[in-house]
């Protein structure tokens, strides 16, 4: 992708930069950031964006799914831990300037979801939604890829009304991502895993690309059920599949794709049920498959162990719960221990290398989990198209 970044920004000096973040993290009981990453990760754009000498910054983000624009999803608290980690107040208004916008270096509109026309169905909805906030700067800055799968007003609208570019962090995730798929030092593996069966658009996009696509998850069995094999009570997305029927037979008769081969089952969907280690074909009714054996994750680490790039998408497993975590976590640490180039994929994968203490081992840890993937789907991100040159 040729897009338009902040290296390609004409002028900064007083000028007023609107800057669309991800600031969507987890909060604890009393409304406090419980983990501050991607707040960290807007600093370097907002730091350039300073050094370079704006008169202001604005910035929006959403925060949670609203239904009733809750208190506690308002986005004083992200302000503050903004301002805490940069040394620098951070004004929060509680509109989107409706009212006007303080003299403030950096302000922090409200919870972007909160107005009903950021993520209306309607163009002309959202377009002028999306006419106001640009006519509070100058230029517009994407520092949001989690959310660049996404037509909202803080995404595409804004952009059409002001020059908008990419964001440090953008570029770079766009750049990791797309290198790995267009270019990739070879051997490229692929690990793919996760419930629903739009993975395998995933998989199937890669077949051309990868030397080998290892499966986990739910989608492994959802593959050996279409291969005949009994799964017992392992979680399937039936309908994802059948609508989706010539891509998992060209998926299941692929020799690139390497499928579970033994698995850890369990006779219920929590921590201290009944489990045990199973071959594929052994799987009994009443039984559900919830992580990979020891002998499938040997099998996986020998190829992993050879590449020169790593992609992985998607817990093995169900790694939230102990019994079941081990593929998840033997995995991970067998890529942190590789030189090769690794691109994990964002929310859940992210949260697993982080709870393995291995985040720092990667090359990249992606913030958008669907943003990446549709990427490697070799679909267009709308809130990138808008930024290209």
């Amino acid at each position: 992708m040729n897009l338009r970044t902040l290296q390609d920004i004409p002028e900064f000096a007083g000028k007023k930069a609107f800057v669309r973040v991800d600031f969507n993290v987890p909060l604890d009981e009393i409304g406090n950031v419980r983990d501050d990453k991607r707040i960290r990760h807007a600093i370097p754009t907002i730091n350039y964006l300073l050094d370079k000498g704006v008169s202001q910054i604005i910035l929006a983000s959403h925060l949670g799914r609203p239904k009733t624009n809750e208190p506690g999803l308002m986005t004083n608290k992200v302000a503050e831990k903004l301002s805490e980690l940069i040394g620098q107040d951070v004004s929060k208004i509680d509109d989107w300037g409706e009212n006007g916008v303080p003299d403030s270096k950096i302000v922090m509109l409200e919870n972007i979801r909160f107005n009903k026309a950021e993520k209306s169905k309607d163009e002309i909805e959202r377009d002028e939604f999306g006419k106001h906030l640009a006519s509070l700067a100058d230029f517009y800055v994407n520092e949001a890829f989690s959310n660049s799968h996404r037509s909202h007003a803080s995404m595409t609208s804004i952009p059409k009304f002001i020059p908008g570019y990419a964001g440090l962090g953008v570029e770079k995730e766009v750049n990791a991502i797309a290198g790995a798929i267009e270019s990739p030092e070879k051997p490229l593996v692929a690990i793919i895993a996760g419930l629903k069966a739009d993975k395998i658009v995933a998989i199937h996009n890669l077949l051309p690309i990868a030397d080998k696509i290892l499966v986990g998850g739910a989608i492994a069995f959802n593959l050996l059920k279409a291969k005949g094999l009994n799964i017992g009570a392992s979680k399937s997305d039936d309908e994802g599949m059948a609508e989706r029927a010539d891509m998992v037979k060209e998926v299941s008769d692929s020799d690139n794709v390497e499928l579970p081969i033994d698995a850890v089952v369990a006779d219920d969907f929590r921590e201290t049920a009944n489990n045990k280690i199973v071959d594929v074909d052994a799987i009994e009714d009443g039984w559900m498959a919830l992580d990979i054996g020891p002998k499938t994750i040997e099998r996986y680490a020998q190829f992993i162990v050879t590449a020169k790039t790593i992609l992985w998408f998607g817990p093995i497993g169900v790694f939230e719960m102990e019994p079941f975590a081990n593929g998840t976590k033997e995995i991970g640490k067998t890529i942190a221990c590789s030189d090769a180039v690794s691109i994990i994929g964002g929310g859940d994968s992210a949260s697993a290398v982080k709870s393995l203490g291995i985040e720092d081992q990667m090359t990249l840890v992606s913030t958008g989990g669907g943003a990446s993937l549709e990427m490697i789907e070799g679909k267009q991100l709308p809130a990138l198209k808008i930024l290209e040159k």
